[in-house]
C-alpha cells in the first residue's frame, strides 16, 4: 500500500505542482510523508516535515474542543444561551441562540465572510485593512449589528462569524487570551510542540509563506490578504506531525473525556451533501449509520489544508499546501488507494 500512495501522490503532484507536505499513518506507521515545493520561494527554502503551515478553518476543531472542555469543567454548558456567556450587545440577534448553536452552524446569525454570497476574501479588507485584526474583538464590527441571516436552527449554514463568538466565550468562561488557551490547553496536551497562532508580521522560523498564483504567471504572498493573526475561526499554523498527533489525543480520549469526545464527534447535522453531516467542529461522513470519516479542512487566500481520521482503519491524513488549491486533489487519491 505504501508504494501505491506514493505514486499516487507523485502523479497528482506532477498535474498540479501540489506545494506543500503529506502524512498518512496508520497507528503508528507512517505509509506515506513527503514534501514538495517551496516554504520561501524567493530565497528556495524547500517545504519539509518540519515546516509550519497556515491551516484557515482546520482550527474551528481547536475551538470547539475547548468549548467542550469548559462545558466538562461545567464553566458553561452547551445550552447556555449566547446572551448569558458572552458581555457583547447583538441588537439584532435572536435570544434563543446557544453554544450549541454556535457550534453547529445553525446559530442563524450573519457572518462576516458569507461563502454563500462572496467568493472572495480579500474584498474583507478594502474597508476594514487586515493590519487591524489582531483580536477577536476585531472582528466583531463586521457582523455584530448586522440582521439575522436565517432563523435559529433552520437550516446548517457555514458560518465563521459564529467560531469568532465561540472564541470569545472560551475567552470570557476561561478568563485567558483565546489564543493563549488554545496553546496551553490543546497543543501543549497533544504534543503538538511546533505548532501555533502567530503573526504574519512576526512569524518565526521554519514556517511557509503562503503563495497565490496570478493567472499571468506570476504570484504574490498571501500576507494582505488575511488578518495578522488567526483566532477561533482559522489561522494557526501546524506541521503534519503535530496535526496527527492532535487526531490520536482526540480519539484517545486525552483532550476530552470519552463522554464529551463522542458528543464532540456525533452528527447532529446534516450538511448540504447528502452523505455529509456536522458534529462540533468536525465534519462527519457516514455510510448507512456507519461513520467512515470525521475531517476538517481550510482554505484561505495561500492556504489549502484537509486532514481526516478514518475510524475503521485508524488511517489518519494530513495534507498542508502553502497554495490556494491542491490539498483536495491529494486527500481523495489517498483516499482511492486506502
Amino acid at each position: 500500500m505504501k508504494t501505491n500512495i506514493l505514486n499516487r501522490i507523485a502523479e497528482i503532484q506532477d498535474q498540479n505542482k501540489f506545494s506543500g507536505s503529506v502524512l498518512v499513518k496508520e497507528d503508528n506507521e507512517v505509509l506515506a510523508e513527503v514534501s514538495y515545493g517551496y516554504a520561501n520561494r524567493s530565497e528556495q527554502i524547500e517545504n519539509s516535515t518540519f515546516t509550519r503551515y497556515g491551516i484557515a478553518s482546520g482550527c474551528k476543531l481547536f475551538t470547539s474542543i475547548a468549548i467542550c472542555q469548559l462545558v466538562e469543567d461545567e464553566k458553561l454548558s452547551f445550552e447556555t444561551k449566547l446572551e448569558d456567556c458572552l458581555n457583547v450587545s447583538f441588537p439584532n440577534f435572536d435570544k434563543d441562540i446557544t453554544i450549541h448553536h454556535l457550534l453547529t452552524h445553525t446559530s442563524g446569525i450573519p457572518d462576516y465572510f458569507d461563502e454563500e454570497v462572496m467568493d472572495d476574501f480579500e474584498e474583507l479588507w478594502i474597508k476594514n485593512p487586515m493590519y487591524h485584526i489582531r483580536t477577536l474583538e476585531d472582528f466583531l464590527p463586521l457582523f455584530q449589528n448586522q440582521p439575522m441571516k436565517l432563523k435559529v436552527g433552520e437550516r446548517f449554514h457555514y458560518n465563521n462569524a459564529g467560531y469568532i463568538l465561540l472564541g470569545l466565550i472560551v475567552e470570557q468562561a476561561s478568563q485567558l487570551q483565546f489564543t493563549d488557551y488554545i496553546e496551553g490547553n490543546i497543543f501543549k496536551k497533544a504534543g503538538m510542540v511546533n505548532s501555533g497562532y502567530f503573526e504574519f508580521d512576526s512569524l518565526p522560523k521554519s514556517t511557509a509563506l503562503g503563495y497565490i498564483d496570478l493567472p499571468n504567471g506570476t504570484w504574490k504572498t498571501n500576507i494582505y490578504s488575511l488578518p495578522v493573526k488567526g483566532g477561533s475561526d482559522g489561522g494557526a499554523f501546524v506541521t503534519v506531525n503535530d496535526m496527527a498527533n492532535l487526531w490520536d489525543s482526540l480519539v484517545n480520549n486525552q483532550l476530552l473525556s470519552e463522554e464529551y469526545t463522542h458528543m464532540l464527534l456525533t452528527p447532529y447535522i446534516r450538511t448540504n451533501d447528502k452523505n455529509s453531516f456536522y458534529g462540533y467542529g468536525v465534519w462527519i461522513e457516514k455510510n448507512d449509520d456507519e461513520i467512515i470519516k470525521y475531517h476538517i479542512m481550510g482554505y484561505d487566500p495561500g492556504v489549502s489544508f484537509h486532514s481526516a481520521f478514518y475510524p475503521k482503519t485508524s488511517i489518519k491524513t494530513v495534507i498542508c499546501s502553502n497554495k490556494s488549491k491542491g490539498a483536495y486533489g491529494i486527500m481523495k487519491e489517498i483516499e482511492e488507494e486506502i
